[in-house]
């Protein structure tokens, strides 16, 4: 979730009849000799690692959780499997804050294309049935909603952070598998979707990426920063990551 060092490379190795693909990171800021290992709701795995390490003691390490990474990835991918595309159609399934909502699709000639929620309803009103049209009303709805709900955790979580002394700059983009990065010069970045999460998922993404003002890689000064202010964000993180197909469709 945040700006890498170096650019990444490709690396792969076989593990019974399958083969593990993984991206490595180089990092020279990473002063901690430990390699990490990160499999993403979509399967992809990501490994950091310190720039001095060399290549065959990494591989070795990844070698090491072969079985792990093997049962995380394929959990990622049973959990892809049976996440249908959208069609924008009425009785969809569609999320926000955590909760499930229905979509309704309102057909009216002279409708202003606008969507709105009322009651266990997110309605889009437009004056033909378009996919194009209605997953744009719907797009936007979710931008607006999460700049609100943003901002107003961005306050919550900042508040004991010390090395925070202002919001840094935020940007929203739709991304298919990132909730959010944090550049090297302090600008966040949230993917708009995070907001069909429930919240106290969206407090992790924000705390994770205010982390990164502090810390710019995943060390373990980075991670004990983390444990400290969301002692339990491995948890809140598992849950988020099994919903992530869900979220980002």
């Amino acid at each position: 979730m945040h700006a890498q060092d170096r650019k990444p490379q490709q690396h792969s190795f076989a593990y019974g009849d399958e083969e593990i693909t993984f991206t490595l990171r180089r990092q020279p800021s990473r002063v901690v000799p430990r390699v990490a290992i990160h499999v993403e709701p979509d399967g992809r795995v990501h490994v950091d690692a310190p720039s001095t390490a060399p290549l065959a003691k990494v591989l070795a390490a990844v070698k090491k959780r072969s079985r792990w990474i093997s049962q995380h990835v394929s959990a990622a991918k049973a959990r892809l499997a049976h996440v249908l595309p959208r069609e924008y159609v009425s009785g969809e399934s569609l999320h926000y804050l955590g909760r499930r909502y229905r979509l309704k699709v309102v057909v009216e000639p002279e409708a202003s294309v606008k969507a709105y929620m009322r009651g266990p309803f997110i309605i889009v009103a437009v004056p033909k049935h378009d996919t194009t049209t209605i997953r744009s009303a719907l797009d936007d709805w979710y931008c607006q909603r999460a700049r609100e709900v943003f901002a107003q955790r961005f306050l919550v979580i900042a508040g004991p952070l010390q090395w925070v002394q202002e919001l840094p700059p935020v940007r929203l983009r739709f991304m298919q598998r990132q909730w959010g990065n944090c550049s090297p010069a302090g600008r966040i970045t949230l993917n708009p979707w995070l907001v069909r999460a429930p919240r106290v998922a969206i407090d992790y993404v924000l705390l994770h990426e205010m982390c990164h003002l502090k810390h710019h890689n995943h060390s373990r000064a980075f991670y004990s920063t983390l444990d400290r202010h969301m002692p339990n964000w491995r948890e809140i993180k598992e849950q988020l990551d099994e919903r992530a197909a869900e979220y980002l469709r």
